[in-house]
């Protein structure tokens, strides 16, 4: 192959990849995340890459970010593909999963789901074309108990209090305190506006001000009490009072302000600070209709969402003719870890899982060799037989390199015994195979 014909080696922006020993990190990690959710009784469920674009069209506001799907061989008159995507959430196909599965679940159905998803957008810090997410969510018939409003945030704070994170925020609001806020202020497109002051993190108060007055009409008073709502947080219930001092009334508001108040009670014995009602806080999807979540670090505020979700009313209704309510919380995994590691902050791993490394002297003593790895790894151990005959020393460098903590000499000859050598410690003592146990 000539220079000409070469490819250079780069993986595609935004869809990242780790070397083996962050990898290793990165999956101790998803192992931490899905012991918390069992920890709360949340089941594994897990669905096709692909879905049909009706629907990933369910959820709203996203057909810009939809990958389609088709063959690069395709026939001309086979058009079977033509309306497929990659799922771009796990929300929109969990919904579908429910309907398509109504008669065989029980509610309300708890799952959990891990899996990688896929956006069409510009990749820059924080935002990739590819990554994980991490969801919980609950679906009930006709009505979801509030509990869970409460114990999807508490949920969150173990998992991410297990992975040691930096510091970092849950954001709590309401959409009905939002909706019911500007409904009392007289505003005719609620959700209009909702949409407008979700972008208060990407262009600021100034900003959201411009497009509130000539984009969606409001007057300056308009303007000013929807900013005024937006500034007002809080780390306990008494938020409301604060809500309820601008003198905005409906009914709407009323019982989202019970919601939110109710939120952050059952939240309270949770170390002050770590769950902050913020008004500001919209979620610009369509389908969220009360509770919504957005976590922030504390140090990096201009840094995405870290985890979000909120409470839907009916989006798998959207399949079947009965009321689905459903709320979840969701992790963005592949952000976090992505900033932790931009940021020095991740402990790598070693290269290799292997617990021990037995040497092989010669072609001869490979059976033996073999043997004695199988006895170790029938043990519970992992255990790697090197590749190939080479000088001893070269061996041990290997182990060395890939950080495997033991070298194992097999005796291969009747007068010598097994032997195990520490690297860390550099000492070489005698071992049985039926019995050593990795210090």
């Amino acid at each position: 192959m000539t220079d000409q014909q070469l490819v250079r080696p780069a993986a595609m922006s935004g869809f990242p990849e780790w070397l083996p020993e962050v990898r290793i990190v990165e999956q101790h990690w998803l192992d931490v995340v899905r012991a918390g959710f069992e920890r709360y009784g949340f089941c594994s469920v897990e669905t096709p890459s692909v879905e049909s674009l009706d629907v990933l069209m369910a959820k709203g506001e996203t057909s810009q970010e939809v990958y389609t799907l088709r063959r690069l061989q395709e026939d001309a008159d086979d058009r079977s593909d033509a309306k497929l995507g990659l799922h771009f959430d796990l929300t929109v196909p969990f919904a579908r999963y429910v309907a398509q599965h109504f008669n065989e679940l029980v509610f309300p159905f708890k799952r959990y789901q891990i899996q990688r998803v896929w956006r069409g957008e510009r990749a820059q810090e924080g935002r990739f074309r590819e990554f994980t997410q991490c969801d919980i969510d609950v679906i009930n018939i006709d009505q979801v108990p509030l509990h869970f409003d409460a114990e999807l945030p508490r949920i969150i704070h173990d998992v991410m209090t297990d992975l040691k994170l930096p510091a970092w925020t849950l954001n709590v609001n309401n959409r009905k305190v939002l909706q019911g806020f500007y409904q009392g202020l007289g505003i005719e497109d609620p959700l209009e506006v909702i949409r407008t002051v979700d972008k208060i993190d990407k262009i600021g108060v100034s900003g959201v001000s411009e497009l509130l007055s000539k984009k969606a009409g409001l007057t300056d008073r308009q303007v000013g009490a929807c900013m005024e709502l937006a500034g007002i947080r809080g780390t306990d219930a008494s938020v409301v009072e604060d809500i309820t001092a601008a003198g905005v009334r409906s009914e709407l508001l009323s019982e989202g302000l019970d919601e939110l108040a109710f939120v952050m009670d059952s939240l309270s014995d949770l170390p002050r600070g770590s769950v902050v009602a913020d008004l500001s806080i919209a979620r610009g999807l369509d389908y969220y209709t009360g509770t919504v979540y957005e976590g922030k670090f504390t140090d990096w505020p201009d840094y995405g969402s870290i985890c979000s979700g909120g409470r839907y009313e009916n989006l798998a209704g959207s399949y079947i003719r009965r009321n689905l309510p459903g709320i979840g919380l969701s992790i963005g995994l592949t952000r976090i870890f992505a900033k932790l590691l931009a940021e020095g902050l991740l402990t790598t791993g070693p290269v290799s899982v292997s617990d021990v490394l037995v040497v092989l002297p010669g072609q001869e003593q490979r059976a033996a060799a073999t043997a004695v790895a199988d006895r170790l790894r029938r043990r519970g151990l992992n255990v790697e037989l090197y590749h190939q005959p080479d000088k001893i020393a070269k061996q041990v460098r290997y182990a060395s390199r890939k950080g495997i903590p033991f070298v194992w000499f097999p005796p291969f000859s009747e007068d010598r015994a097994h032997e195990v050598k520490d690297l860390a410690t550099g000492e070489q003592t005698a071992a049985d195979p039926e019995v050593w146990q990795r210090p």
